[in-house]
């Protein structure tokens, strides 16, 4: 398993498995400083220290086979693997090395070490400072009396809540920062070392048998990090907007589920007289259906966790005139008849979300928006310029393309911007917001042969006007990736350009927009092997249910909350509404609305999760998510 993604939506509710991820983050961006400092030490042994040459030459090469990259997701792309196994390769100079390799790399690992591992770590501090700062004028909001006059109150809110506007605007862009970084370093440490590589084989005399031996390797790689940077460039400009849109509008993108509510509460703990009580801040996670709620003590400046749970039997709003204190709950407790807990949200609003989840009496009111797209009006263009360099890379004026369909006067980019802007405008993408899970599972892991295969029956899966135009538009770029040498589209570059508009996830996060890198390759397949997916109907569908069983991993199961093949039926069967399920293997529940199993457990009421890759269902009364991968239908 890979660096989990940071969704931009966590951001705002900041809770301790966010801060977990990030730490991760920083953990791989710290690692990353520290293998260039040896390297770069290591390097320089390795020029001045001729007497020990033999032994630089091991640590050095050592030091390179030692490291691999994380990567962010639950896969990786054939280049990705290519890129990381580069630093597995033995590499080994039986003569002396005279020639200066500063230039070629280490000056460029040191100047990526200076400037975007150091902007990092300037970024954490502000987000540490920032953390600090939100939470204390938070905290001190909290604890200022109600009964303070009305401006005064107000003057406070606003105050803070200019404060956590700016707070969540620092997390989300470092957020950001930190996924650019991890992205970036795939080809902007490896392409220096290629270099140094490529120098020493032309140096060596009989570096030539060395380079031949390396030249098919070389132009792979070369080829690999091309296609990494260009999904770089892709997948970046799709967080940058989807960082902008959740800017705009944060409580749209707020994280919900339908099993739980989750976020910070303050708990008044009191204490034996004449101590009074105190507020403890505590990451609250409210199971709906069994009314359960846990509380984790945790802090984001010193962490600590410890977990309480109790099971609520009502609650009521608090007043000021009882506590002097706002947005405050009672809480009472079914096992502790005598307790009443008492909580304090954060702002009105949480006040109003805590009520409505606990089942208070406050109203609740949720204001959904859609946006709907409107297809451009469907014309039927003639490409003259098959040739042109960049041919739907390279973007048409807006506003030609806007008039296009007035206009008689048109060029080449406006036509090809039009076609892409009315594939992406349609209310739903040609490959469809069903299948599209299924379709980028093989693109994952399955085999270059095996993909094909399952792509194929995918796309006949497809409903027959939608197959038809995927075939038109594969056809011609085909035949534009056939004149790549004129125009330098090949199969590569279209499948990055065409990923997004051909197929999209329904939900825009962080982790989707991860997959963009396999969206190109499912597009790519379509292009390279446009005769065989479109001519014939696959004689049989690939059945993942085939395959020997094997027991899911700890790690497997935490990865379901990605898109994952399944291990014992095939998704593209799946089709209930209502069942019985049995598990095949046993399972411990690591949330708390999981399920916890043994082997041969009957599950009831199962149904499809809204969580890609879980089900719902009830064992022994409790309703909770199981992984798909460890169940079998009956």
């Amino acid at each position: 398993m890979g660096l989990h993604p940071l969704e931009f939506s966590e951001c705002y509710l900041d809770c301790p498995a966010f801060r977990e991820k990030i730490k991760a983050h920083e953990a791989e961006l710290d690692k990353t400083g520290r293998f260039i400092k040896e390297l770069y030490k290591d390097g320089k042994n390795l020029i001045n220290a001729t007497k020990q040459l033999s032994l630089a030459q091991k640590k050095f090469a050592q030091c390179l086979g030692e490291f691999k990259f994380e990567y962010i997701g639950d896969a990786k792309t054939d280049d990705e693997k290519c890129i990381g196994e580069f630093f597995f390769a033995y590499f080994h100079l039986s003569t002396c090395i005279h020639l200066n390799i500063t230039e070629t790399l280490m000056k460029p690992l040191e100047r990526f070490r200076k400037e975007h591992l150091g902007s990092a770590k300037a970024e954490r501090k502000r987000y540490e400072k920032e953390t600090e700062k939100y939470y204390s004028s938070l905290e001190k909001l909290l604890n200022m009396s109600a009964k303070k006059k009305e401006p005064q109150l107000q003057e406070a809110d606003m105050s803070v809540e200019a404060m956590r506007q700016h707070f969540q605007e620092s997390s989300l862009e470092y957020v950001c920062k930190l996924q650019e970084i991890q992205e970036r370093k795939k080809f902007e440490c490896v392409e220096p070392m290629l270099a140094f590589f490529q120098t020493v084989f032309t140096f060596y005399h009989q570096g030539y048998e060395l380079a031949k031996d390396f030249d098919h390797y070389k132009k792979a790689l070369q080829i690999n990090i091309q296609n990494t940077r260009s999904r770089f460039e892709g997948t970046r400009s799709e967080v940058y907007e989807l960082m902008k849109r959740i800017k705009e509008s944060p409580q749209e993108y707020r994280q919900t589920s339908p099993i739980s509510s989750e976020g910070y509460l303050y708990v008044q703990e009191k204490r034996p007289p004449p101590f009074g009580s105190s507020w403890v801040k505590r990451y609250c996670t409210l199971v709906k259906e069994q009314k359960i709620l846990h509380m984790k003590t945790f802090d984001q400046r010193s962490g600590g966790k410890l977990t309480d749970s109790v099971t609520i039997k009502s609650c009521i709003r608090k007043t000021t005139d009882t506590l002097d204190r706002r947005f405050c709950l009672d809480i009472e407790i079914t096992d502790r008849p005598i307790t009443v807990l008492t909580v304090q949200a954060l702002s009105e609003d949480d006040h109003r979300f805590w009520m409505h989840a606990m089942g208070g009496k406050e109203p609740v009111r949720q204001t959904f928006t859609s946006s709907y797209l409107t297809a451009i009006t469907k014309r039927v263009f003639i490409f003259t310029g098959i040739n042109d360099q960049g041919l739907y890379r390279v973007v048409g004026v807006s506003s030609k393309v806007q008039k296009l369909l007035t206009s008689e006067d048109w060029d080449v980019k406006t036509i090809t911007s039009a076609l892409k802007l009315y594939l992406r405008s349609l209310p739903e993408p040609l490959m469809t917001y069903e299948l599209y899970k299924e379709f980028i599972v093989p693109a994952k892991s399955a085999t270059p042969e095996s993909r094909v295969q399952a792509i194929h029956c995918l796309v006949h899966k497809l409903p027959e006007r939608n197959r038809l135009v995927l075939s038109l538009v594969t056809k011609h770029l085909a035949n534009v990736a056939d004149n790549s040498k004129q125009n330098l589209m090949t199969v590569a570059n279209l499948g990055v350009v065409f990923g997004p508009t051909l197929m999209r996830p329904q939900e825009e996060t962080v982790a989707a927009i991860m997959d963009l890198k396999f969206q190109n390759i499912v597009v790519e397949i379509l292009i390279e092997q446009h005769e065989k997916i479109f001519g014939d109907a696959p004689s049989s569908s690939p059945s993942l249910a085939a395959t020997p069983l094997s027991a899911p991993t700890r790690q497997s199961k935490r990865l379901s909350r990605q898109n994952r093949p399944l291990a014992v039926y095939n998704p593209q069967v799946l089709d209930i509404q209502t069942g019985t399920t049995k598990a095949v293997y046993p399972c411990e529940a690591e949330h708390d609305s999981e399920l916890s199993f043994q082997v041969g457990a009957i599950f009831h009421d199962v149904t499809l999760s809204r969580e890609p890759g879980w089900l719902e269902g009830v064992l022994e009364g409790k309703r909770g998510l199981i992984p798909e991968n460890y169940v079998q239908i009956l």
